[in-house]
């Protein structure tokens, strides 16, 4: 378990005399099953990142420690670009491959999170994913599910063979189809987000999503406003629930612009 960057409140982020107000806040427990926790998170602007490591013991905290140590080493500005994270998951394929040459198992991690950006109308965040680990977005429109999961349970949804509802229960629903390591550089899919007053982003590992449905997620997040209040309920509500996996949880919210945007304004999502 890897835990960079510190809970945060009104961070002024000015890029070209433009200004954005952030804050936020990572939460990561054990759970109550697992001996060890291989959740790792950075939150600390411009990036936001979840990693959750596979191949037991200590080998998935390795992998997500990479991950998260990676992306926080080519944060060097207060925006960021897709070529950044990429170099981010080459260099931190490279360290898991030292790592995978005690495991026999194999070793990987998820790489799932945001980070600010610059887009043609002003502030953005890049959403990117690979793996099963996810982002949600809480605005005047209530709860959405940004990512789209690598797992071979989300491609028979995607087939029409399973319901939503019943790929969270499936016994295949942890089986991933894409992680960083195993010596494969992977692209991570990417969508954008344009950074609006009263945005809300959350950034979690598969054990929060399997563990509280989507209405308990968006009924906390509504609730709860303080970013590191929010992130902590999650992940106490998660391991209250069962905890059968490590659960980790960074909540970002858009306080301000330059221009002082309506927080009810709407924000269309884009893939890239």
């Amino acid at each position: 378990m890897t835990e960079l960057g510190r809970p945060t409140t009104a961070h002024t982020v000015t890029v070209e005399g433009d200004s954005l107000v952030l804050d936020w806040a990572g939460v990561t427990d054990v759970g109550r099953r697992r001996a060890h926790n291989e959740d790792s998170y950075l939150a600390e602007s411009p990036f936001f990142v979840v990693a959750d490591g596979m191949g037991g013991h200590s080998a998935g905290d390795v992998a997500s420690d990479a991950v998260v140590r990676r992306m926080l080493e080519v944060a060097t500005a207060p925006v960021l670009s897709t070529e950044d994270v990429e170099e981010a998951l080459r260099r931190a394929t490279a360290d898991i491959a030292v790592a995978a040459a005690e495991s026999e198992l194999g070793v990987g991690t998820t790489a799932t999170g945001a980070f600010l950006s610059r887009g043609d109308d002003g502030y953005e965040f890049v959403v990117f994913n690979v793996g099963d680990s996810r982002v949600y977005l809480l605005d005047a429109a209530g709860l959405r599910q940004i990512t789209v999961d690598h797992s071979v349970v989300q491609e028979m949804v995607d087939a029409g063979l399973l319901s939503a509802d019943e790929a969270e229960g499936h016994p295949d629903s942890n089986v991933i189809t894409r992680a960083v390591g195993f010596d494969v550089d992977q692209r991570p899919d990417y969508w954008r987000v344009p950074a609006r007053v009263g945005l809300r982003l959350l950034v979690c590992s598969d054990g929060l999503t399997k563990e509280l449905p989507t209405v308990h997620i968006a009924a906390i997040l509504g609730a709860v406003g303080d970013t590191l209040e929010a992130a902590t309920a999650l992940v106490d509500a998660a391991v209250d629930a069962g905890g059968r996996d490590n659960v980790t949880a960074v909540v970002i919210d858009v306080r301000g612009t330059g221009d002082d945007e309506d927080p009810a304004s709407d924000g269309a999502i884009s893939a890239d």
